[in-house]
């Protein structure tokens, strides 16, 4: 038993060393869970985070193909309880055995990333958080059982929603990256000619008046997802509403940082500093004492 406790510490331990590498963000509001929670979701990231290196990691369409249908197959044996003998597997096995999980949602995510593979620019906004909901609102649908104990329809739409946000605040954060390193545009064709913005322009890494307005508005969309969300806070689980509260504030912190260099994100990478993060965290948590103080937050 202690042998099998210490196999599950390291399966959880390099999972936790993903999240960390690649996301600052969500590592440093996720890490304040309780122990059981957050390795729940690091285990979940490190999912996401494998079938995002399939379809955007440094490699041939043919091999990115492959990777990714190697994913689904061993997501199929998984979900057959046969799964590989690899960290990530042993530690999601653990999540599914605490947890009242649903793997269609992880299906969903191999949907989106096969979407990222199989690339065409969204038409409209509506195609755009379509495609959203598959490689991030689907995330917040697993992370639900870990973060709540008595889920409801609402609160399914308001993570959903969440995961739209976070992935619309990507998009705004990486358009040149994603344009001039993945040949992709995921802003849609109708807004782009409505703002009269040409991908002629986003090619000249052109920032005047149209590309701001038309980033605006994409921005606005996100920060009506952030609200509608944070408006149904109260849901979740007592332990789990500050770690929450605080990740969507800090990727919405994202959007503020864009605004603060100028819209500079044609050419330059985004994001929210150690320093902005503890500021942020500090205000969270004094607007958690304060609700608290109210009698706002109570215990489930």
């Amino acid at each position: 038993m202690e042998m099998e406790t210490e196999k599950r510490q390291a399966d959880f331990k390099y999972c936790e060393t993903i999240i960390k590498k690649h996301s600052k963000s969500f590592y440093y509001a996720f890490s304040q869970l309780p122990d059981e929670k957050a390795n729940a979701v690091y285990a979940i990231y490190t999912f996401c985070r494998t079938a995002d290196e399939c379809a955007d990691g440094e490699h041939s369409f043919i091999e990115k193909t492959r990777l990714l249908r190697q994913l689904k197959k061993e997501l199929d044996l998984f979900n057959d309880g046969a799964e590989v003998d690899k960290p990530l597997w042993r530690a999601l096995r653990h999540v599914f055995n605490t947890y009242d999980m649903d793997i269609g949602f992880f299906y969903d995510q191999l949907t989106g990333q096969s979407m990222d593979l199989a690339f065409t620019p969204p038409n409209t906004m509506k195609e755009l958080e379509r495609y959203s909901y598959y490689v991030a609102g689907s995330v917040g649908l697993m992370l639900l059982p870990i973060i709540a104990s008595k889920s409801s329809v609402g609160l399914r739409l308001a993570v959903t929603d969440l995961g739209v946000a976070m992935q619309i605040t990507n998009i705004l954060r990486d358009i040149g990256e994603d344009y001039h390193e993945k040949n992709r545009i995921y802003l849609p064709v109708e807004e782009l000619s409505h703002f009269h913005y040409s991908q002629n322009d986003l090619h000249k890494s052109l920032i005047n008046d149209n590309f701001i307005n038309l980033w605006e508005k994409l921005a606005a969309r996100a920060e009506s997802l952030y609200e509608g969300f944070l408006e149904n806070i109260e849901l979740l689980d007592a332990d789990s509403r500050l770690p929450v509260y605080l990740s969507a504030h800090i990727y919405r912190g994202i959007l503020d940082a864009v605004r603060k260099n100028g819209y500079q994100c044609l050419t330059k990478r985004n994001y929210v500093t150690k320093e902005k993060m503890i500021q942020i965290n500090t205000a969270v948590n004094r607007t958690f004492d304060l609700r608290e103080g109210e009698g706002i937050t109570g215990e489930n």
